[in-house]
């Protein structure tokens, strides 16, 4: 609060920002997941119910079998749990509690965005970020061509090859940066980022998170098939480099955009908050991927950082936490988010239908021939990966089911992995329901629809793309 203002006239303000928001033509993406959250609902009267047999989170291949179910009207307002040998649809009551059972399941993530978002309000107040995008643009004289492409380039290597995906969040808001002040819209400098990740996770050489599972499941030695994936990599960052340099020149247009970028020293306080948190991502990278670290110990870690960041800044303790506040005000909503999309699982959870999906699409595949099966499997494991976006967690619940049908269709097992990593890494581009895509947009303050129409051409590039890479893997035998 300002001085000079009175709590009737903040109360004024926040009113007319409401009313300014009400008008925008921009849907809220809290409206789209709700809606999505009450389709999951609607689903479970229509879909019947099933389960798999499960060796621990694995699926027992040919285990599937119907569970009971009789659906009525009153069942939309029923309030008893269900049996373990009888199904029932999700209640009115269960939809609204799975909500705030969404938002505890992603608290780790939430919790997460919000300390990251008060981070960079420490940051952004000292004006040590913009200062930090001063000097480097300087030194390439804000040519943002050979920016975007090495970049994309680092963050994709460290996705490809090392699974880095959570960690790229310390950097969105850096690069949101870079392209405001370069004149391009803000969802540039996210693309830079998601695109990358995105690129990375499709053909995954040597990342552990799918591999690990996913390999083992189908009986193939872990990262074996190294080379080939290495190749399809390079077409899929290649095509993604491209699409982001095409928006931004024609963003920018005939227009000669000519700055003056300030080259002189970092004031000493910028410097070594910058320093400092070039040194805690390198060090995050490597405690991460030794050490396993989970959301409970990269929020510890965010918080440590954060601490350091605000004594060295200058803002005082006061202000110090005044700017943390304020970041984390900026993320509040869209981390909300992430808990409505994980309330979208626990309804299905509660209906008991996601074995009936997956059942359902496996059955789908049929018998054309290799390229035919592999395509079949590719479009199951996009439709799959809406419901359920965890990679780990996806390939667990596809890969038993996916691998006998491949062998039974003549498809090798290092292709039925790669029609599970494309279908993953595509999807997961644009689906609401991705905890990890939604924190991505919390930290960038970028809303889901915005993003699926800028996305949009490139996500059917990469599906026409897989395709054709999958055809071409099961011809050369691999």
């Amino acid at each position: 609060m300002k001085e000079n203002e009175t709590p009737q006239q903040i109360g004024e303000i926040d009113s007319q920002q409401i009313k300014e928001a009400a008008k925008s033509s921009t849907l809220n993406p809290l409206i789209i997941l709700l809606g999505i959250l009450l389709l999951a609902g609607a689903m479970t009267y229509f879909i019947e119910s099933g389960r798999y047999e499960r060796d621990g989170k694995l699926v027992v291949p040919g285990s599937y079998q119907v569970l009971e179910k009789d659906p009525s009207l009153l069942d939309i307002v029923r309030i008893e749990q269900a049996q373990d040998d009888k199904a029932y649809p999700v209640s009115f009551v269960q939809l609204m509690m799975s909500i705030p059972e969404g938002l505890e399941r992603g608290a780790g993530l939430i919790f997460m965005v919000l300390i990251i978002g008060g981070m960079f309000g420490i940051l952004t107040h000292t004006g040590a970020v913009d200062a930090g995008l001063e000097r480097l643009l300087s030194m390439v004289k804000g040519n943002i061509y050979v920016l975007v492409t090495v970049l994309m380039l680092v963050f994709s290597a460290g996705s490809t090859f090392l699974g880095l995906a959570s960690e790229y969040l310390l950097v969105i808001p850096l690069m949101v940066a870079m392209a405001s002040r370069l004149g391009l819209p803000p969802i540039i400098g996210f693309a830079i980022v998601t695109i990358s990740v995105k690129a990375g996770y499709l053909s995954s050489v040597t990342n552990p998170l799918p591999l690990t599972i996913a390999q083992p499941l189908v009986g193939l030695q872990i990262f074996s098939g190294a080379d080939v994936r290495f190749l399809f990599y390079l077409v899929f960052v290649i095509i993604g480099i491209a699409f982001l340099l095409l928006v931004i020149s024609r963003q920018r247009g005939d227009r000669q955009i000519t700055m003056e970028f300030n080259a002189a020293k970092l004031h000493w306080r910028h410097s070594l908050m910058l320093v400092l948190l070039a040194l805690s991502i390198g060090f995050l990278v490597y405690a991460s991927n030794t050490w396993q670290w989970k959301h409970h110990a990269l929020s510890a870690y965010y918080i440590a950082v954060s601490l350091v960041l605000a004594m060295i800044s200058g803002l005082g303790a006061n202000g110090a936490a005044n700017a943390f506040v304020s970041g984390m005000k900026k993320v509040l909503l869209a981390s909300f988010l992430i808990g409505v999309a994980t309330a979208v699982a626990v309804t299905l959870e509660q209906g008991q239908i996601l074995d009936s999906v997956v059942h359902s699409l496996a059955s789908l595949i049929g018998d054309g021939g290799p390229v035919v099966a592999a395509s079949s499997m590719f479009m199951s494991q996009l439709l799959l990966d809406f419901l359920i976006p965890s990679t780990s967690g996806q390939a667990a619940v596809s890969m038993p089911i996916m691998g006998p049908i491949g062998q039974l269709s003549g498809v090798s097992s290092q292709v039925t992995v790669l029609a599970f990593l494309f279908g993953n890494g595509i999807t997961n581009m644009l689906t609401p329901t991705s905890g990890t895509l939604l924190a991505y947009l919390a930290t960038a303050q970028i809303g889901w629809a915005q993003w699926a129409r800028f996305i949009l051409p490139l996500w059917a590039i990469y599906i026409v793309t897989a395709l054709i890479l999958l055809a071409l893997a099961v011809n050369m035998g691999f």
